[in-house]
């Protein structure tokens, strides 16, 4: 169905009738997998306690994650993708039972594709604090309830540390390519400088080295939506009926976000100044197509996120900063020893690409010197998701390097 295909994937269209219809009914306290829900393709990994960066204790956690092709004798053609902010382990599949959406990089993951299961063994955890599967505030806690607000602060190296036990338990010593976009770059950074010895090829799409204060500030008022609504009730409504959980605020902060992800080209050129239907938005009740598109799809989002999970993911996006306590971004940078791919869209306006350009000049070992792959794209950062073809040929150009 189409609701059931992530926005972040395809280029932004009107909303149908029919699109509404898939909406009807209340939405749920929360879109998270709870224990209990169909797995899908999901596997798990439980870890013991857990020290994070600020000093909390998580007594234990759990990673889902997915995987495609197989691993050889040699363990040494393991490549691990890593989601965005709201993404998931789902890389590639259909939807279905377990899965709300389908595969995020379908033409990315995949037999013969740029990351070629017939010679990768690809894998893609869902992040610590996540909702699809991984431990996270929706998670039932030492108490015997959700964890919700409760849940501690987690920094991008907090999330790092935990996929690093996760390759232990693999026993995977040395990725062949660590892969990931947007808030999965900043997770990809963390892993090519803080263990360098175990990545052997890089991949850093639309992501920055520093989360700065414009992006902190756009940040803040999403999370702001979400702790304003009457019902998020500081974090505690996983008891709540359908219909009565915070999905205003969420789906509020998810509109907000939308405006980061995509460019004004995009949007002005689909939309226009169109209306919704036949009744004018200009002060006869009626909507202009833009708004509808904003509305559906922050209402959308509500029946697969959670917004505590949100608030948490968010909150450790705005940690980033890979030279914090390394001595600045640039000597952390040249602790880098994998060949890196460094990749931006010329369009993004969350992560504009003199972040990207700052990266590839720091790497000493980049594939194509100084300055970063900048590919021109209409549909702004969410380009490394929807420009497949060009994309995948400079993931394939890394691979073979």
């Amino acid at each position: 169905m189409d609701w059931q295909t992530s926005e972040d994937t395809v280029p932004s269209s009107p909303v149908t009738e029919a699109d509404a219809r898939l909406l009807l009914g209340r939405p749920p306290v929360t879109g998270a997998w709870r224990d209990g829900d169909p797995v899908g393709d999901r596997r798990f990994a439980s870890f013991g306690a857990f020290r994070t960066e600020g000093g909390r204790e998580l007594p234990a956690y759990r990673l889902a994650y997915e995987t495609w092709g197989e691993l050889n004798a040699a363990r040494d053609n393991a490549v691990l993708v890593l989601h965005a902010l709201t993404g998931d382990s789902h890389v590639r599949g259909a939807a279905g039972p377990g899965h709300p959406t389908a595969g995020w990089w379908d033409d990315i993951v995949g037999p013969g594709a740029p990351i070629d299961t017939d010679r990768w063994f690809v894998i893609a955890p869902n992040m610590l604090g996540g909702c699809q599967g991984s431990t996270g505030p929706a998670s039932i806690g030492p108490t015997g309830y959700e964890w919700a607000g409760r849940f501690p602060y987690l920094t991008i190296r907090d999330q790092v540390a935990a996929q690093v036990r996760l390759a232990d338990a693999l026993g995977i010593d040395v990725w062949a390519g660590v892969i990931g976009g947007s808030m999965g770059g900043m997770h990809a950074l963390e892993w090519a400088v803080g263990t360098p010895d175990r990545v052997a090829r890089l991949g850093v799409l639309s992501a920055p080295p520093v989360n700065t204060a414009d992006q902190i500030a756009l940040n803040s008022v999403q999370l702001e939506a979400i702790h304003i609504d009457p019902r998020f009730h500081g974090g505690e409504y996983y008891d709540a009926g359908d219909g009565d959980g915070p999905h205003r605020g969420l789906a509020l902060a998810r509109r907000m976000a939308l405006l980061n992800y995509r460019s004004p080209t995009e949007l002005n050129q689909r939309f226009q100044r169109s209306w919704q239907s036949e009744v004018s938005p200009l002060g006869h009740g009626g909507r202009f197509a833009v708004t509808s598109y904003l509305d559906f799809h922050g209402n959308k989002f509500t029946r697969r996120f959670d917004a505590n999970s949100y608030i948490t993911l968010v909150e450790a996006m705005n940690s980033h900063d890979v030279g914090r306590g390394r001595g600045g971004v640039e000597d952390a940078l040249a602790r880098v020893t994998a060949t890196a791919l460094v990749l931006g869209i010329d369009t993004d306006r969350l992560f504009p690409i003199d972040g990207q350009h700052r990266i590839a000049r720091s790497i000493r070992s980049t594939l194509d010197g100084e300055r970063a792959v900048v590919l021109t794209s209409d549909f702004g950062h969410d380009g490394f998701l929807i420009e497949t073809h060009a994309v995948g040929a400079h993931l394939r150009r890394l691979l073979e390097s």
